[in-house]
């Protein structure tokens, strides 16, 4: 402890952030050891020349990462995150500090890649069994267009077992109907030439951050935000900085010079679900220019725009410094793995050049029935019937959260298959986790996808309950976080 110091802050990096990365690689790098009881909170503020208040913040993220463990009197001690694999037994890495797979009682030698990425998964809090599970990422069966997807799968096998031909980004049917799509319905600037198939958005995320970023280089993501998103930048070695995110998105003012990527969800914040204004769209690509930088701009839920049309891509202003990232996961189905990235000519160039060596092409013969399918306007129609479902069950949930809390901030969403539900004070989202569990229901938190100490909030997942589910859901809700008489929880 008495050579811990303060690291070198990152250009736009908050002062509670500089201290919790500065404890997070202190205990990766085996400094600080499982167990290590931290000082005071005065003394340890005082050691690294921040106020307490920082510290305690600092120490609160690093408590919903897992690196520490409040023990009441006792203080706060070092808690090592385990990192698991199927079929090993945990434990802990010589000289990295970090708990990692063994086999036959011997550790594996994993490279520094690995054991970032292993640190960067984000586990889901609470067991498998509750009543009603708000957790995001429900797969959400009975919204799938089952007999148009069918049909295409039919129509297009017999042309797939006899197909020769192999192009490094996908079928060019595919790619054609992709820049169609995407010109008319999402205001983009794409043609077929710049389009290249994926297996989904991770990875996408994947191949830019091994082409684009290494130890050294410096990454940017909104906060909070994507968690499989910040881990792929991470596991290069690169550092990433979180830029906080508010009531109108991204704040671009805070972006830091010397950045190489930027990852944002423009049309659909991820997880707040608000939209980015014109005015810091504008600021964001003024900001890529000046900085040399890319942006990923992730298309996250934007199909699925409940209100009114979406907003157009990022991509459509400037395609020059956007790389457009999209996904049918959550309106088509997961099981397809349908994904494309939209970038520059020199930028798949690259790719194409660079994937033989850690990625396939996905199946062609989901590739040509996606093809079919936005062709037809099949998928055109299954989004209409879907957004009509979607909004409905917003509206139940809205209504029954509106009578089993009343008086809490709870507001509906343009976009997506979730609720953000800001934490009134004094609220804490482990104590309203914990609550909601008791009651058997299942909430997704906020906190391990921020950096900086987002202020408290939990996800609601509603598109995957039926009505009855939701409205049952919110009951058990209210029940579990009804107030005392002196108003604290």
């Amino acid at each position: 402890m008495d050579t811990l110091t303060l690291s070198d802050p990152h250009p736009g990096e908050t002062r509670h952030a500089l201290v919790a990365r500065t404890l997070r690689s202190a205990v990766t790098r085996g400094l600080l050891p499982e167990g290590t009881r931290l000082p005071g909170h005065r003394r340890l503020a005082q050691r690294l020349g921040v106020s307490r208040n920082t510290l305690v913040d600092a120490l609160t993220q690093l408590h919903a990462e897992g690196y520490v463990r409040p023990r009441g009197r006792s203080g706060t001690v070092i808690s090592v995150p385990v990192i698991s694999v199927p079929g090993h037994a945990p434990t802990t890495t010589p000289g990295s500090g970090v708990t990692a797979p063994a086999q036959n009682g011997r550790p594996l030698p994993l490279s520094a890649w690995a054991i970032r990425a292993l640190q960067g998964q984000v586990e889901e809090v609470g067991g498998d069994r509750f009543a009603v599970d708000f957790r995001v990422g429900q797969p959400v069966p009975d919204l799938y267009p089952e007999a148009a997807w069918t049909q295409a799968l039919a129509r297009r096998a017999a042309q797939v077992t006899h197909a020769h031909a192999h192009d490094p980004l996908g079928p060019l049917e595919t790619r054609r109907a992709l820049a169609a799509y995407l010109n008319a319905q999402r205001g983009a600037r794409v043609t077929p030439d710049m389009v290249m198939l994926t297996g989904g958005t991770q990875s996408a995320l994947d191949a830019l951050a091994r082409v684009f970023l290494e130890p050294g280089r410096l990454a940017v993501v909104e906060d909070p935000t994507y968690a499989g998103a910040r881990a792929a930048l991470a596991a290069t070695g690169a550092d990433v900085t979180g830029v906080p995110v508010d009531d109108r998105g991204l704040q671009t003012g805070a972006l830091p010079p010397g950045a190489t990527l930027a990852y944002v969800t423009p049309g659909c914040q991820y997880p707040t679900a608000v939209s980015l204004g014109a005015d810091r769209r504008q600021a964001l690509i003024a900001w890529a220019a000046a900085a040399n930088a890319f942006i990923l701009e992730d298309d996250y839920a934007a199909d699925l725009h409940l209100t009114s049309r979406p907003p157009p891509v990022l991509q459509g202003l400037a395609p020059d410094r956007v790389i457009l990232l999209g996904s049918f996961s959550k309106s088509l189905a997961p099981v397809t793995r349908s994904g494309f990235l939209v970038a520059p000519p020199g930028v798949l160039r690259v790719l194409t050049g660079t994937r033989p060596l850690t990625d396939r092409l996905p199946g062609r013969l989901d590739a040509l029935a996606l093809a079919d399918v936005l062709a037809s306007g099949a998928y055109a129609r299954h989004l209409r019937r879907a957004r009509t479902a979607v909004q409905r069950r917003q509206e139940v949930l809205l209504g029954a959260l509106r009578t089993h809390l009343p008086g809490w901030p709870v507001l509906p969403v343009a976009s997506g298959l979730h609720l953000y539900l800001p934490l009134p004070p004094p609220w804490k989202e482990a104590d309203v986790l914990a609550r909601a569990a008791r009651q058997g229901v299942a909430l997704s938190p906020v906190a391990p996808l921020s950096q900086g100490g987002h202020p408290p909030a939990v996800l609601l997942g509603f598109a995957a309950l039926s009505t009855t589910e939701l409205t049952d859901g919110a009951a058990r809700l209210g029940r579990a976080l009804r107030q005392g008489a002196d108003g604290r929880p």
